[in-house]
């Protein structure tokens, strides 16, 4: 559709019109819980890679629907960077991620270290390191591990388990914590 102006407008960038003024008038919630249940009606995720390069700031859901688009540039940017494959990310991570981010009322996008892994690259890292599960939900798109300058990670694990929707580890020796959809439980230290 185009403008009075002959300019060209797109529904992305309507809803992202749209978005940056609801973002001003959105609620803060009191806890997670609300807002992984739909109370919010604008749904944000920051993230850049340290070993990509990339950085993405997307709204990710409006007014109770996910948007396809930005589910697709969510998927490519948390692919595995190793191998370049990509699968769908459960959007209930990305929910519980951006919630955790809200909670702290952070500004900085996270740091992602990992997102989606292949089998491959998983097996590889478990060879590495003790700490990496054989059946990780990684694999399945449903996990992320993050890291914040400006928080600890005892904030975010604490911001993340508050959201009492997956499982939440801290890894405070190598500065990051783990966010998944999987069943609600908490490790490390």
């Amino acid at each position: 559709m185009t403008n009075d102006t002959g300019t060209m407008i797109t529904r992305r960038g309507l809803l992202g019109a749209f978005a940056a003024t609801a973002l001003i008038a959105t609620p803060t919630y009191s806890n997670a819980f609300g807002f992984l249940r739909g109370a919010g009606d604008i749904r944000r995720i920051k993230m850049y890679s340290g070993r990509t390069g990339e950085s993405i700031d997307t709204i990710y859901w409006v007014e109770g629907e996910y948007i396809k688009e930005a589910l697709k540039e969510i998927n490519h940017f948390m692919r595995d960077w190793r191998s370049g494959d990509t699968v769908n990310m459960d959007p209930r991570t990305v929910d519980i991620m951006a919630a955790s981010h809200r909670l702290m009322d952070a500004s900085e996008p996270y740091m992602m270290l990992s997102g989606y892994r292949s089998p491959k690259t998983n097996a590889m890292l478990r060879s590495k390191s003790g700490g990496v599960a054989r059946n990780s939900l990684h694999m399945k798109g449903q996990a992320a591990d993050l890291r914040l300058k400006s928080r600890s990670t005892g904030q975010m694990a604490k911001a993340a388990a508050a959201c009492a929707s997956g499982g939440v580890g801290k890894y405070s020796r190598s500065n990051f914590v783990h966010m998944d959809c999987g069943p609600v439980r908490s490790w490390g230290g």
